[in-house]
């Protein structure tokens, strides 16, 4: 834990009792204590502390974990969507609350990342990092050198005002092509596509910064461990 300690609701977050927001929430009704006394919103908590949710005692800040999961089409990132059939944090069983890092529409499939460390979470989503996402994406009309060009130096998203970033482009087939990016509008390679007048028919993330889906079956996840947790870490500038 940090010298100066840890803000509540952030501590509460990190144990899996519930999100930033909701801790806000439990903090302002007046059920979180810490060492017998009211906790208020921006209160820290240091070794030793003694943190209390009504009548339940909060154990201590568990060891940070990430998972490597794949996403099926049809599970929307989200955890409370009242329209949404499948709810990604709905279908992970994991002992210790986690959150994602760059969502995956509900169309798509693919590699999500997911810890309990908040910091670790802002450090993959920070756009001006330049993270490497990688795409597999098939479209529903044969691709051309024009388009490939146009994809790679950036387009025009006109709902967003934006130009995307020069990107990666490897063709793989008539219909099928690899796409590495380092941002993440939403919806972008979609609104790419539809942009230059093709459709994406299928669309599956396989690689995040270090971190690869490889043989990972579809709906499943897998936690990741020493160098390979070790190289993601080094990536968004953290340490362990």
């Amino acid at each position: 834990m940090p010298e100066d300690g840890i803000r509540i609701n952030k501590y509460l977050a990190a144990n899996g009792l519930c999100s930033r927001r909701d801790a806000d929430k439990l903090i302002a009704r007046g059920i979180v204590t810490i060492n017998g006394k009211k906790a208020e919103a921006g209160d820290k908590v240091q070794d030793g502390d003694s943190v209390q949710v009504g009548k339940k005692a909060i154990a201590g800040k568990p060891q940070k974990v990430v998972l490597a999961y794949y996403k099926p089409v049809g599970v929307v990132c989200s955890e409370r969507d009242k329209h949404a059939e499948k709810l990604l944090m709905n279908m992970i069983n994991y002992p210790t609350r986690v959150t994602y890092a760059g969502r995956l529409d509900k169309d798509s499939e693919g590699l999500l990342l997911l810890s309990n460390d908040g910091d670790l979470i802002q450090a993959m989503m920070k756009g001006s990092a330049g993270h490497e996402k990688e795409y597999v994406v098939k479209t529903d009309k044969e691709l051309t050198e024009d388009f490939l060009r146009k994809m790679e130096q950036g387009v025009y998203l006109k709902e967003l005002d934006k130009t995307t970033r020069p990107c990666r482009i490897i063709k793989e087939g008539k219909f099928t092509f690899h796409i590495v990016l380092t941002q993440g509008l939403n919806r972008q390679i979609r609104r790419m596509c539809d942009a230059l007048g093709y459709e994406v028919k299928h669309l599956k993330r396989i690689r995040v910064l270090n971190i690869t889906l490889d043989d990972l079956q579809v709906g499943r996840y897998r936690e990741l461990k020493e160098e390979e947790l070790a190289a993601l870490y080094r990536q968004c500038g953290l340490h362990r």
